[in-house]
């Protein structure tokens, strides 16, 4: 499994911001895909966690502010983020949870999208 994470850039507190993760390889199922971010000096925390039907649990610090969605026909989940404030800034991972075969799983991290928020 490869992902490929785009979509951050600078924004302004208050703004918002949708990054997409799209995954590709082959696998037998996708499961849970998630958005970690690690701030300088920070260990990577997770953000959001979206299982393959739908179910969406998150961060305390995200709840109410962000949105994680999942376009399963394009193997890519989003997280749209509002309300955003200085210390969102982090660099922002895609994580997948996949079975590659009858008797494998993988997980497979993206390479990382920056969002700064300016105050």
């Amino acid at each position: 499994v490869q992902l490929q994470a785009s979509g951050g850039g600078l924004v302004q507190a208050g703004g918002s911001l949708r990054l997409s993760c799209a995954a590709s390889g082959t696998w037998l199922r996708l499961n849970a895909m998630s958005w970690y971010r690690q701030a300088p000096g920070n260990q990577r925390e997770l953000v959001a966690t979206i299982t393959s039907d739908g179910s969406a649990v998150y961060a305390d610090s995200a709840k109410g502010r962000f949105t994680v969605s999942r376009d399963n026909a394009k193997n890519t989940i989003y997280l749209q983020m509002n309300s955003l404030k200085p210390e969102d800034t982090a660099v922002y991972y895609c994580n997948a949870n996949a079975r590659s075969t009858a008797y494998t799983f993988a997980t497979a991290w993206g390479q990382g999208t920056q969002l700064t928020v300016s105050s």
